[in-house]
């Protein structure tokens, strides 16, 4: 019964965190539980528990780690590097505007030789404060 108790511990815990090793801490007291329900004892529930929770650890987080570490997962300003916007306004190394998510945004040139006509399409290099430095 108490590995039931702690299985939804480690769920709630879990779910109200967004800590994914919760999850693995509760399949690993699922198994203990079944280990009591098989006439284990308390140690032979113990063992279960540890080694299903440090196996989920060592196997299953760092896939879990590596597919929200993505690069399809990006966000903020870090999604909008490496894009592709429209010049509105003449873009040099002083400035100018660009189309880039459907927002404008100022803009400058990463090379200060470099000059874009309106209408051109530039890629997105860097966003330093509110201005995207583009090529």
């Amino acid at each position: 019964m108490w590995w039931l108790i702690a299985v939804g511990a480690f769920g709630i815990f879990g779910v109200l965190t967004s800590f994914v090793e919760m999850g693995m801490f509760a399949v690993g007291a699922a198994a203990a539980a079944a280990a009591a329900g098989f006439g284990g004892n308390f140690l032979i529930q113990c063992i279960v528990f540890a080694l299903v929770s440090i196996a989920l650890l060592v196997f299953v987080r760092p896939i879990v780690v590596r597919h929200n570490n993505s690069p399809g997962s990006r966000t903020g300003i870090d999604a909008l590097k490496g894009t592709s916007a429209v010049v509105l306004e003449r873009v040099d190394e002083n400035g100018g505007r660009i189309k880039l998510a459907g927002e404008v945004w100022s803009a400058r040139s990463l090379d200060a030789t470099a000059v874009f006509e309106p209408g051109s399409r530039v890629d997105v290099a860097d966003i330093v404060g509110a201005t995207a430095v583009v090529m």
